[in-house]
């Protein structure tokens, strides 16, 4: 059993995702189905990390056929603490779906096409092949078109098409360097690219493969300049999708940019250097972004593309402690943004709307709820001790030694835009007088049918807090994970030999 518990929290999902299909009408059943798959695939994932702590990077061939000419599975510690973060938001965004998801929607399919998204998400993380992130990655974009246009509303189909259509673009310009780098090499598996690619003559060649690469994963990522469907999408479905988009849709698109540019294009000066452009701007537009809107989600959208840029500037300096920045920022970023999208479905359960200008009293009348959601809010800005502080330090020695005072500055000014959009935000929603709006008498909190609905929502948020907070008070354990972590990127050759001597 342990030598195969690489492929248990895939086939899992696939399971899931079938059983689902199976009990259709049932709603209940759905959820209880739901939850408690999420439970065991959380148990799943922790048990591969550990092995994978404890006994190195774990391989599986399938079929037996050997790599490089096989489908080949990886898990090492990268690939293994993404898996398990996925699972935990997974659980997290299960409980919460099954109260904020109305009936027509879990019986139109909801959970079925939520558990396929998790399975193309861990897929995309434990593959060892390109061609298979490729499939992975469309898995995830079919599924999460399904979600985003579940319901049918004018505003979820126009951001489906600005969201599919861009993503689609993405994946035709991700074959096409498929195509370049399977053209000079005649593999693509990624172990084997790694030791291929370097020997290579023509660099030119590699050098439009790897743009291409970046193109593609970058649309993906949302980086400048290429974010612009992700505040046109994101803010359209229910919270509950929101959340899972939030959390962990952009950030398969980071693993990608570091998984392929540490692995497989090491050392090109010019794509660290356009890299590290890339990130400076997508820090400030992403933060001026968020400065102005008005709508909350809108808010939390543009703050996801202003942090995807301390993750790549992480990438753009390529030392250790650049990439352990980067790494614990990622295990960070995945558990504070999953949490603040459910928190927005909170609010608007509340008082019936996400704009600032018409939210306010909610300390007054809910204080020990507004505490709850103060600490992610925190936590996203990096007030010390919390989960958001500790990678800034890893950019900031990383910068200086590297002498790149503008990634200081900007880590800086990005932070700061951070804390003025939260202290806005604060202010607005939770400090000034209870705007005048229409009694939601149906809410949860004055109608003893949600009670147990109730628990539904505030649970997922309570959990992924104390997750948080653990990220932040643990940080030197999380700082360990990531040192290891990055160690492994750099010098990635226990990654070669797992996957090239065919250890399972």
């Amino acid at each position: 059993m342990m030598q195969q518990l690489l492929i248990y929290p895939l086939l899992l999902q696939l399971f899931l995702s079938i059983v689902l299909m199976f009990a259709w009408g049932k709603v209940n059943l759905q959820r209880i189905i739901s939850i408690v798959g999420s439970i065991v695939g959380l148990v799943f994932s922790g048990m591969l990390l550990y092995q994978v702590l404890t006994q190195g990077t774990q391989t599986m061939q399938a079929g037996n056929w050997a790599a490089p000419f096989g489908i080949t599975f990886v898990a090492d510690a990268f690939a293994a603490t993404l898996v398990l973060l996925t699972s935990l938001a997974g659980l997290a965004v299960s409980c919460y779906s099954s109260a904020s998801i109305i009936p027509a929607r879990i019986r139109f399919g909801y959970f079925s096409i939520f558990h396929f998204l998790v399975l193309g998400l861990i897929g995309a993380f434990l593959t060892g092949d390109i061609f298979n992130l490729y499939v992975w990655f469309e898995i995830i974009i079919i599924s999460s078109f399904v979600l985003i246009t579940l319901g049918g509303e004018k505003a979820q189909i126009e951001g489906a098409v600005k969201y599919f259509t861009l993503n689609f673009l993405a994946s035709i310009i991700f074959l096409t360097a498929i195509a370049v780098l399977y053209g000079l090499t005649g593999s693509l598996n990624m172990a084997d690219l790694a030791v291929l690619v370097p020997k290579l003559e023509n660099k030119t060649l590699v050098d439009v493969a790897a743009i291409l690469f970046l193109i593609g994963f970058g649309i993906k990522s949302a980086v400048f300049p290429l974010y612009f469907w992700l505040p046109a999408s994101y803010h359209t479905p229910p919270s509950a999708v929101q959340a899972i988009f939030g959390g962990l849709l952009t950030k398969v698109g980071v693993y990608a940019l570091i998984r392929i540019f540490s692995l497989v294009f090491l050392g090109d000066s010019f794509l660290q250097e356009t890299l590290i452009v890339i990130a400076v701007l997508t820090l400030f537009s992403g933060g001026i972004g968020a400065l102005v809107q008005k709508n909350l989600r809108k808010v939390f959208s543009y703050l996801i593309i202003c942090h995807i840029g301390f993750m790549i500037v992480g990438l753009a300096m390529f030392t250790e402690v650049a990439l352990a920045g980067a790494v614990f920022y990622l295990i960070h970023d995945i558990v504070i943004k999953t949490n603040l999208f459910m928190i927005s479905g909170l609010i608007y359960r509340i008082k019936g709307t996400v704009q600032l200008d018409k939210l306010g009293g909610l300390y007054d009348k809910y204080p020990k709820l507004s505490l709850l959601m103060l600490i992610p809010l925190l936590s996203l800005v990096g007030i010390p001790p919390l989960s958001g502080f500790w990678p800034k330090i890893s950019l900031f020695l990383a910068a200086y030694d590297t002498q790149n005072y503008l990634v200081v500055g900007m880590v800086v000014f990005a932070s700061l835009l951070t804390l003025i959009v939260v202290a806005k935000l604060w202010a607005e929603a939770f400090w000034k007088k209870d705007a005048e709006l229409p009694e939601r008498s149906h809410f949860l909190y004055f109608d003893k049918l949600w009670i147990s609905r109730r628990i539904q929502f505030i649970a997922p948020i309570v959990l992924l807090t104390l997750v948080s907070l653990y990220i932040g008070f643990g940080a030197e354990h999380i700082q360990q994970l990531s040192t290891r972590i990055a160690d492994e990127l750099i010098n990635h050759k226990q990654y070669i030999d797992a996957v090239m001597t065919n250890r399972n």
